[in-house]
């Protein structure tokens, strides 16, 4: 049985050390286990390869963010579930990518929500530190803004939500979307209940 009925754009957007690659990868790897096709796109990994020489003003940050919208909606419109994971700082641009995804592939927006304070002490890297110190320009969420999305499809909060919990979450809604059979709602719950086993 086919699981996918429709190709799908997830976005999870979120401040720096919120989550969003760490979340994104166990829905990927749940969703393929399940037999599903799907292709992550890693904010770090396009910076390196898709947007390189980009740097962190407001309009390469919108330019990266269509760059990986572009992507993930050519895979997404031929059945693909495009998973991106980014910070995406600015509303209008999501938005805007949500809107190109009309008749084309659903969009799901995921917000990894998280308090900058336990940002902050999760930060192994000490770059809120630094960016609070003034030592980084342009850090988001600190000297540059972030806007939460207004209406999500799914909000975790990585601060108090387990990552398994999040990741069913966000299946529940693809499914509640059209996007999953939802047949995999008993396939991803064996899945995470097999990894925690």
């Amino acid at each position: 049985m086919d699981l996918v009925k429709n190709g799908c754009l997830l976005w999870f957007t979120g401040l720096s050390g919120a989550g969003k690659s760490t979340l994104s990868e166990r829905v990927a790897a749940c969703l393929v286990a399940c037999g599903c096709p799907v292709e992550l796109l890693d904010g770090d990994e396009v910076r390196t390869h898709l947007s390189k020489g980009l740097g962190f003003s407001k309009e390469d940050r919108d330019t990266n963010v269509r760059r990986i919208g572009f992507v993930a909606r050519l895979l997404a419109r031929h059945g693909v579930l495009a998973i991106t994971a980014a910070i995406s700082p600015y509303r209008a641009i999501r938005d805007e990518q949500r809107a190109l995804c009309a008749g084309q592939a659903a969009f799901c927006e995921v917000y990894m929500e998280c308090p900058l304070e336990v940002l902050a002490e999760r930060d192994v890297k000490g770059l809120y530190k630094k960016a609070l110190a003034g030592e980084i320009k342009h850090f988001t969420g600190v000297s540059d803004p972030y806007e939460p999305p207004e209406q999500p499809e799914v909000v975790v909060r990585s601060d108090r939500d387990a990552i398994d919990d999040g990741a069913l979450r966000v299946i529940a809604k693809l499914v509640a979307q059209g996007v999953l059979d939802e047949a995999i709602t008993a396939q991803a719950q064996a899945f995470f209940a097999k990894e925690t086993a």
